[in-house]
């Protein structure tokens, strides 16, 4: 087993996240779905992320997803199948990612030796991930390796976002925090989305969220302030602990030397992305 740097396996994660994640604020997932003929913007999320699982039900997706409202889901899922097909909902979201990715980072860049470099890393890395108790990541771990290295390499982030993402979820229970405990306190923390977002897209009311905030002051875990209390902050701290423990295979799996280049063209790429306005500017905070 390789011995990575301390957090260097967190910090190429950081690194490689942003370019996945940033699929879901762009304009160009919201155009080829409106053009299949699927238009509200959640019915678009649940059915761009869900479709490598297949014609699942409103139950799975708030069972994978997690902080999510499972009323919300109901509203779009399964009816948006009627639609759109989940393979139809794959092949949608692979436009949008072309299209996103020529548009954020250039033509250039896309055609570069150092995307093509950074694909291989990635999916190397991946190459680590097991599927155990990882559902999210196993369904996409079952589609096909597009074969434009722009394309390749957003395939290659998803992969390492659901594993992450699921390993975090079994944190997340383990640590008695529900769905929206865990919102509230992540945006506490500063590093969550800011309430207005975590609140408008996950589908909770105002008055679920103040709820919440009132069952993690009787827990010691948020102060009256809304602020993080010591006991809030180790809790979080612990979470993250156990969630790096739980993603370092892919990078581990890697290697030191390539974790490091690949963390530095990952890095490169993010910049130009957040840099092009990838990403609302009051996305991230507690306010």
């Amino acid at each position: 087993m390789t011995t990575l740097p301390e957090r260097a396996a967190r910090r190429c994660y950081a690194a490689l996240n942003p370019v996945h994640s940033t699929l879901y604020f762009s304009p160009d997932l919201g155009r080829e779905f409106t053009q299949e003929g699927v238009r509200d913007s959640d019915a678009i999320y649940f059915a761009a992320r869900a479709a490598p699982l297949g014609r699942v039900g409103a139950g799975v997706v708030a069972a994978t997803f997690y902080n999510f409202n499972h009323e919300l889901i109901a509203r779009h899922v399964p009816a948006v199948w009627d639609t759109l097909s989940p393979q139809a909902a794959l092949d949608a979201r692979l436009r949008a990612v072309d299209s996103l990715l020529r548009r954020l980072l250039g033509e250039e860049t896309v055609a570069s030796e150092e995307m093509a470099e950074a694909a291989e890393l990635a999916l190397r890395a991946a190459e680590g991930c097991t599927r155990q108790a990882r559902p999210l990541y196993a369904a996409n771990a079952d589609l096909p390796v597009p074969d434009a290295p722009h394309l390749a390499y957003w395939h290659a982030t998803t992969l390492l976002r659901e594993y992450r993402g699921d390993g975090h979820l079994a944190a997340l229970v383990a640590s008695g925090l529900d769905p929206v405990e865990a919102l509230v306190s992540h945006t506490a923390s500063g590093r969550g989305m800011a309430p207005k977002w975590a609140i408008s897209t996950r589908g909770w009311t105002s008055g679920e969220w103040e709820a919440a905030r009132g069952r993690l002051r009787e827990r010691g875990l948020l102060a009256a302030d809304g602020e993080l209390t010591q006991a809030g902050a180790d809790l979080r701290k612990a979470l993250e602990d156990e969630t790096n423990r739980l993603d370092v295979a892919p990078y581990e799996k890697l290697g030191a030397a390539g974790v490091a280049r690949l963390t530095e063209l990952a890095g490169g790429f993010t910049g130009t992305a957040v840099a092009a306005g990838a990403f609302p500017a009051d996305l991230i905070g507690k306010h």
